[in-house]
C-alpha cells in the first residue's frame, strides 16, 4: 500500500514566513518556477469576466501567493502556474464552448500535469472526461468551488461514471457538495426561521437545478412545504409578474437555487419590491450567491441568508495557525481579504496537487495515480489552508472536509452566522 502524503506543518509554516520576499504575480500572470528539476505547470480553470471576476482573481492571488512561499517547488519538481479563463466576455460567465477550448488546451499543454478548477459545476462536467481521456494520463483535476453532487457520486442518470470514460477516476475536490449543501439549508430553515412554505427559483443550470433538487427533497422530508420549483429567464429585465405569482402562495421563504451571475440582482431586487424586504418573507441562496460585493452591497441584499460550502474567512481566521497566517499575508499584499472564501479552497486544491506530484514520478498519469491509488493523499489541519485536515477518498475523490456555514448580509457584508451540521 502507498502512504498517503502528509505535509509537514513545520515546513508550511516556515514557507509562509517568506511572504514578504515572494515574488508572486497578480491576477491572471503566470508565476515563475524556483529552479532545481524539471519545471511542471499547474493551471486554474475559472471565469475571470462577468460577476465571478473579483472571486476569481483572489482565488488566482492566493494560490500565487502560495506557490511563492514555498519556493515554487512540490519536492523535486520546478512548479509554474498558469490561470485559463472559461468565460466570455459577451456572456458574462462560464461558457460551455470555452470550457471545452479550455479541456483541449490543457492536454495540448505537454508541460501541464494538473488543473486547479473549475469554479462552476457545468463547466467541469465538460472538462472533465476530456482530461480523463488524455493518452498521457487520465489529467488530475481538483476543484475548491465544484458542489454538484454528480461528478462524483450517483446523482443524475449516468452519473458520475459518464465523466471517467477511462474507467478511472481523475477528479476530486476539497469542497462539500450539495446534498448536504441543500440539506443544511433546510434544516437551517425549519429551525432557526420557523419556516412552514417555501417558493424555490432556479438559474435552469447543472449547478443550480441540483442544489434545489437536493433543498426541496430535504425540506419535504423535515415537514416544509414546498410551493414550487421552476426556472428564472436570466435574460428577463424584470421578475415582477413571477414575484406577484409566487405572491399568491404565501411564502415564508424564496430559495434562488442558482448563481448571482445569471441576472441574480435584478431577482433580489424584485423578490423585496414584490414581498417586502428579507425580515417580512425570508430569502436565502446557496454558495453561487456567496463572494459577490456587489450582491452584498445592494440594498435589497440586507438580511439575506446564503450558505457556504466549506468554512468561511472569518471562521478560518478565528482558528489560527497556517491558515490565518495566510490571510494575514494575503491582506498584508493586497489590502484586503480574499473576495471569495472559496480562495482559501483554491488553495487548499493547489496543496493536494502539489502533494500528489511530490509523490509522482512528473508525469501525468504518476500525478493523477497519488490521488486515486492507494491511500491518496492527506494534508493536515495544521498546514491545510482550510485549517482542517483535507483527506481525499480515492474511491470517489470526494473530500473528509463536510462544512455547510450559514452567512447573512449586513451592512454590506457576508456576516458569519452559524455551522450548520450536516449527514
Amino acid at each position: 500500500m502507498k502512504k498517503p502524503i502528509r505535509v509537514v506543518a513545520g515546513i508550511a509554516l516556515a514557507s509562509m514566513a517568506l511572504a514578504a520576499c515572494g515574488g508572486g504575480s497578480s491576477g491572471g500572470s503566470s508565476g515563475g518556477g524556483g529552479g532545481g528539476g524539471k519545471t511542471l505547470i499547474i493551471s486554474s480553470d475559472l471565469p475571470l469576466q462577468g460577476a465571478s471576476k473579483d472571486a476569481s482573481d483572489s482565488t488566482n492571488n492566493a494560490i500565487q501567493l502560495y506557490l511563492d512561499q514555498v519556493g515554487n517547488k512540490a519536492g523535486d519538481y520546478s512548479i509554474k502556474f498558469q490561470p485559463y479563463d472559461d468565460s466570455t466576455a459577451a456572456k458574462g460567465n462560464w461558457d460551455d464552448a470555452q470550457c471545452a477550448k479550455n479541456a483541449n488546451d490543457h492536454v495540448a499543454n505537454t508541460d501541464e500535469v494538473a488543473v486547479m478548477g473549475t469554479y462552476n459545476s457545468g463547466c467541469a462536467k465538460i472538462l472533465a472526461p476530456v482530461l480523463n481521456q488524455d493518452p498521457t494520463g487520465p489529467m488530475l483535476m481538483v476543484s475548491h468551488a465544484n458542489t454538484n453532487p454528480g461528478l462524483t457520486k450517483t446523482w443524475d442518470p449516468g452519473e458520475p461514471e459518464k465523466y471517467f470514460p477511462s474507467g478511472k477516476r481523475s477528479y476530486a475536490r476539497v469542497a462539500t457538495t450539495d446534498d448536504y449543501q441543500g440539506a443544511a439549508a433546510a434544516q437551517f430553515a425549519l429551525d432557526k426561521l420557523g419556516v412552514k412554505k417555501v417558493y424555490i427559483l432556479n438559474d435552469n443550470q447543472t449547478y443550480g437545478q441540483g442544489v434545489g433538487k437536493a433543498f426541496e427533497e430535504s425540506a419535504k422530508k423535515l415537514g416544509i412545504e414546498v410551493l414550487g420549483n421552476e426556472p428564472w429567464d436570466q435574460k428577463q429585465s424584470s421578475y415582477a409578474s413571477l414575484f406577484n405569482k409566487i405572491k399568491a402562495t404565501s411564502p415564508d421563504l424564496v430559495y434562488l437555487a442558482g448563481i448571482y451571475d445569471l441576472n441574480g440582482g435584478q431577482l433580489v431586487k424584485d423578490k423585496v419590491a414584490v414581498l417586502g424586504d428579507n425580515t417580512k418573507v425570508k430569502l436565502m441562496a446557496p454558495d453561487g450567491f456567496t463572494g459577490y460585493p456587489e450582491l452584498q452591497k445592494l440594498p435589497q441584499g440586507q438580511g439575506m441568508y446564503l450558505t457556504f460550502a466549506g468554512l468561511s474567512t472569518d471562521q478560518i481566521k478565528t482558528q489560527g495557525g497556517a491558515a490565518a497566517k495566510l490571510l494575514e499575508d494575503y491582506n498584508a499584499k493586497y489590502g484586503s481579504d480574499p473576495a471569495s472564501s472559496y480562495a482559501l479552497y483554491g488553495v487548499a486544491a493547489v496543496q493536494v496537487i502539489l502533494a500528489a506530484i511530490e509523490k509522482s514520478d512528473g508525469t501525468r498519469k504518476g500525478v493523477r495515480d497519488a490521488v486515486f491509488e492507494g491511500e491518496g493523499i492527506t494534508i493536515p489541519a495544521d498546514a491545510s489552508a482550510i485549517g482542517k485536515e483535507i483527506k481525499i477518498d480515492p474511491a470517489t475523490g470526494d473530500s473528509s472536509a463536510k462544512d455547510i456555514s450559514v452567512l447573512q448580509i449586513k451592512d454590506d457584508n457576508e456576516s458569519f452566522v452559524e455551522v450548520q451540521s450536516v449527514s
